[in-house]
């Protein structure tokens, strides 16, 4: 998808976002049930973000040189970050942004001595990008203001998808990313929140490495199982398919309409085309004399190769013996019957007794109303039952000072 950056606004914004149409704000539609961030003060300031810079209301900041790049950053206090590196200088490092709360005083570029506040990271899905989670991690940071909120676009997506990675492209591999990014931005995350592959994403985080994750340390699972995935039945989504579909597709095209017309005769739905013609870019500038181009902004043979791993991977070892001061949430759609059998609600319910008497935790969580892309079929729903999870660290760390 097109990354938006997102920075600090002047202006007071509502802790109750308007529902958005999901489609309009990348959504896939063959995933929604029948039945924001803040955006840049000016086109100026959003293409600073783009070129990786801080962008700040603060007119006393004072420029800084950035450590792994030395473009000029902006360093800033009593203000929110919202920062995407230089895709181009940053090599083997994945597009982010960080979205703080009004009360965090921090960036990364700070003295080493200065601990990071408390963090949760945000995964997307297959074929989504950080933008995905933009409007709800605003939200996030409004109710929960010492809190920043890592939004990260996985590798082969959105702006991370120019920075060339090496195979295998699997849900370990992806997983290894992040857990690297986290080191570099000297960040220690409480809670790790990611949707479908990003909810496997956020399980073999946990289960590769120890020191650059905070104990005690949140999963949340959205509307994933931690084994075999099931994509649907006649009728439902499909994703391996359209996947596919894309790869045959020319890498340039000459208009949006082109693909959808395309994907339609493919059978795919018109929303499902329209959806996934916002992952195309305009190659050809504006009012330029040659004709009009658009080439796609993820890489789709590494996404190809990611869904498979999504596919396969087996995560039930770390789900079944939890690690000491690890905390698994499982949450399931409650429309998003296909994915979930039988038999993985009964191992989770065992994982979640076993875990208790190691010091661990399992628990499954269902979201009332909502088919499988749960932060657009119900918000607020997602917003209340994750809540519990900032409240329990802040009275956590209340105690711990």
């Amino acid at each position: 998808m097109a990354a938006a950056a997102a920075s600090a606004a002047p202006r007071v914004l509502s802790a109750e976002p308007r529902r958005r149409d999901p489609v309009a704000v990348g959504v896939p539609p063959w995933r929604l049930s029948p039945g924001s961030r803040v955006r840049a003060a000016s086109r100026a300031r959003q293409e600073n973000v783009r070129r990786g810079q801080l962008i700040s209301t603060n007119i006393k900041s004072r420029p800084l040189l950035c450590p792994p790049c030395r473009c000029a950053q902006m360093a800033l206090a009593n203000t929110r970050i919202a920062y995407q590196p230089d895709v181009q200088k940053h090599s083997g490092v994945l597009a982010y942004e960080l979205v703080q709360g009004s009360l965090v005083q921090w960036n990364s570029f700070m003295d080493k001595s200065v601990p990071d506040p408390p963090t949760a990271v945000l995964l997307h899905g297959i074929l989504g990008s950080r933008k995905n989670w933009g409007s709800f991690a605003k939200r996030l940071a409004q109710e929960f203001p010492m809190w920043q909120f890592l939004l990260v676009d996985l590798r082969c997506h959105g702006d991370s998808a120019s920075i060339k990675k090496r195979g295998p492209h699997t849900v370990a591999s992806t997983a290894l990313d992040v857990l690297k990014l986290i080191v570099q931005l000297r960040l220690t995350p409480r809670v790790l929140v990611g949707h479908s592959f990003g909810g496997k994403v956020a399980l073999s985080m946990v289960e590769q490495a120890a020191k650059p994750l905070a104990r005690p340390v949140r999963v949340w699972v959205l509307d994933a199982t931690p084994g075999k995935v099931r994509a649907g039945g006649d009728g439902e989504d499909h994703p391996a398919e359209l996947i596919e579909s894309l790869r045959r597709m020319p890498m340039q095209v000459s208009s949006k309409q082109e693909v959808v017309d395309a994907l339609v005769k493919e059978q795919f739905s018109v929303d499902v085309a329209r959806w996934v013609a916002t992952n195309l870019r305009r190659s050809s500038p504006l009012g330029s004399l040659s004709s009009s181009s658009f080439s796609w902004i993820f890489d789709l043979n590494g996404i190809s190769d990611m869904y498979k791993s999504y596919e396969e991977t087996n995560l039930w070892g770390i789900v079944e013996n939890v690690p000491r001061g690890v905390h698994i949430n499982f949450l399931k759609a409650e429309r998003s019957l296909h994915r979930w059998a039988l038999d993985d609600l009964q191992r989770i319910h065992t994982a979640e007794e076993l875990a208790a008497d190691e010091g661990g935790g399992v628990e499954m969580h269902v979201l009332e109303d909502a088919g499988h892309w749960v932060h657009a079929d119900n918000p607020d729903g997602l917003f209340r039952i994750l809540s519990s999870t900032f409240r329990i660290e802040a009275t956590i760390r209340g105690m711990q000072n």
